[in-house]
């Protein structure tokens, strides 16, 4: 067996107990939480006027939910109906699949997430190579570092709470919430494109200031440490232009530690987003999951959650087996001490 295909087992290993562990927790997590899930169903029925049977229907919907079994069983049948890739049905929202409610959101959480992680990544690096080659020789250095370390300082909900006070409610520029304007049909027209491109203005800019911040500051540290290396001076001895010798050694080589980076940040990112959509009632993942938690929705709370830690612990995953193709020495210096 090589080195590098042993190297992708031991992190596919991981990446399995990972999974494993994150979705023990997230069934049992939720039902430490006080309340009962039914109890909202009551209260609908109730306000309906329909409570006379009531009670009878609470307990034939327990039993469709399996919430009159021990929390062991249900267990054990979570994991038997999650293998055949069965999240079943909302209680809030019966009789609908999980499955379905999270198809419709997750569209949304793609596009918010992969535009505004690619975005703020790239120029965020470019810009903090920029001013880290230049140093004390560029103006804007201070200012630039300034303003990364107050953005990256502040929270995803507290950037976006701003932009809503200035940009929707005094300058009155973007909508307060919501993907697309109420009563608009979605479809596939430049009409609708560009509805949608203004209802999520603040959301995608509320992430990418707070990311741009780490990523300038990272690459700039990166670029500054490279700076006094021997292949930079080497190159430098050799007449190269200052322009080459930046984009073609010190940022290639910088970009290494930038991209670990990346596999490390996701899951913070994957959060901020998750807030973000919150605080904008943006109908992706994130407010899914907030709603949920609050009609203690326990399917769709499982279901929105796991698919979020997987899909990070994909992505992870993915990043690492590239990362030695990456840099050729990384696939050695790991695999072989394992």
């Amino acid at each position: 067996m090589s080195a590098y295909l042993r190297y992708i087992l031991n992190r596919f290993a991981l990446l399995l107990v990972t999974v494993f562990i994150s979705i023990t927790v997230v069934f049992f997590v939720p039902r430490l939480v006080p309340g009962d899930p039914l109890g909202a169903v009551f209260l609908k029925l109730s306000q309906m006027g329909g409570s006379a049977g009531a009670p009878e229907l609470i307990e034939e919907y327990r039993r469709i939910f399996g919430l009159d079994r021990s929390i062991w069983e249900q267990y054990i049948s979570f994991w038997r109906e999650l293998l055949q890739g069965n999240l079943g049905y909302s209680i809030s929202s019966f009789p609908s699949y999980v499955t379905d409610i999270i198809r419709y959101a997750l569209p949304w959480t793609i596009g918010l997430l992969s535009l505004t992680t690619i975005v703020s990544w790239v120029l965020g690096s470019v810009i903090g190579a920029v001013v880290g080659w230049r140093g004390s020789q560029s103006r804007l250095s201070r200012p630039l570092v300034m303003a990364a370390l107050l953005l990256y300082t502040t929270p995803y909900y507290i950037l976006a709470l701003i932009l809503i006070f200035i940009f929707a409610f005094q300058l009155d520029i973007f909508p307060l919430s919501g993907a697309y304007a109420h009563g608009t049909v979605p479809e596939l027209s430049l009409q609708f494109i560009l509805d949608v491109i203004w209802h999520g203005a603040l959301p995608a800019l509320s992430i990418v200031l707070v990311s741009l911040g780490w990523w300038f500051l990272s690459m700039r540290s990166l670029i500054t440490s490279q700076k006094g290396e021997d292949y930079i001076l080497n190159a430098e001895a050799k007449g190269l232009k200052g322009r080459r010798i930046l984009w073609g050694y010190a940022f290639r080589n910088a970009l290494l530690p930038q991209t670990t980076g990346l596999a490390i940040s996701l899951g913070h990112i994957v959060g901020g987003a998750i807030i973000t959509e919150t605080i904008f009632a943006y109908p992706g993942l994130g407010w899914v999951i907030f709603t949920a938690i609050r009609g203690l929705d326990f399917p769709v709370i499982q279901g929105g959650v796991l698919l979020i830690i997987i899909s990070v612990a994909i992505a992870n995953f993915i990043i690492d087996i590239l990362y030695p193709l990456i840099d050729p020495r990384i696939r050695y210096q790991k695999a072989g001490g394992e």
